[in-house]
């Protein structure tokens, strides 16, 4: 059964291209920080077909590149999906973070990524894919990106190196750019009136978007349906990183008397 390692598997995102690879007869080696988390999926996914193996390690970690893939192999003898998901959030601008937040950014969503990539490398087949979940602040410019929007930018770059250098061998890379998707990494920001209306009223779509809508892009980049696509950053985002839009209420000077809706499951114009 072919398999594939998703960091960052226990929550947001990562559960959602977890439970999308599952019901597509995909093996997962679902990766966390968190035990306890992992454990919880598991228990959710025992109905599922294909088998979810979870892997405790903190990928920043030297040694976890390897191991995480050694465990793929030993226990399903093949890898053939990698999905590079976990991150961190809430960043400073650039004159706010110090060095340590900033290795922590680039460690977590750059540098680790790309030592899972290249051991990934060694174990798979003939045919393969590498989907990094990068983000829309890595295409645009925006406030407080700092190191976040630049560890995204870098993985952006490395998903156009591979491939070109490894497109040939059978191997595609691909990027999915989400949005600002309402999960546990980002609840407490949507929280800043300020920053909900920012991706709010910019997005063209009628509703927020959700840890299922990126996961189908995940999914599809890893699928043989896109089997022609490689080197590609697929934003998925409603269109806010690539319109001009702003809602009625945004253009509206009535706005402050009538604030919008704000909730995770829709919205509301007016």
């Amino acid at each position: 059964m072919p398999t594939a390692i998703i960091t960052g598997a226990s929550s947001g995102i990562g559960l959602a291209t977890t439970l999308k690879f599952l019901s597509q007869g995909i093996t997962v080696v679902g990766v966390g920080r968190d035990q306890g988390k992992l454990d919880a999926v598991s228990a959710k996914t025992r109905s599922h077909s294909a088998d979810f193996l979870p892997f405790a390690a903190d990928i920043t970690d030297d040694a976890a590149p390897l191991e995480i893939v050694k465990h793929a192999t030993k226990k399903t003898g093949r890898l053939d999906h990698l999905v590079n998901n976990a991150g961190v959030g809430s960043p400073e601008p650039v004159h706010s973070t110090d060095d340590e937040t900033l290795d922590r950014f680039l460690g977590l969503m750059l540098r680790a990524p790309f030592r899972l990539a290249r051991e990934a490398l060694t174990a798979f087949g003939d045919t393969a894919t590498i989907v990094n979940v990068s983000s829309t602040y890595a295409l645009v410019g925006g406030l407080r990106g700092g190191a976040y929007s630049a560890a995204k930018a870098g993985l952006n770059g490395l998903t156009l190196h591979m491939a070109a250098q490894y497109g040939s061998a059978g191997i595609r890379s691909n990027a999915v750019a989400p949005g600002v998707i309402p999960t546990p990494m980002t609840e407490h920001r949507l929280e800043v009136e300020a920053f909900r209306r920012m991706n709010y009223d910019m997005t063209p779509a009628a509703r927020w978007g959700t840890a299922e809508d990126v996961a189908e892009a995940v999914w599809f980049l890893s699928s043989p349906a896109s089997g022609w696509i490689n080197g590609q950053v697929l934003a998925v985002d409603g269109g806010w990183s690539s319109t001009k839009f702003l809602t009625e209420s945004a253009l509206s000077s009535e706005r402050n008397d009538q604030p919008a809706d704000w909730t995770h499951s829709g919205k509301r114009r007016t």
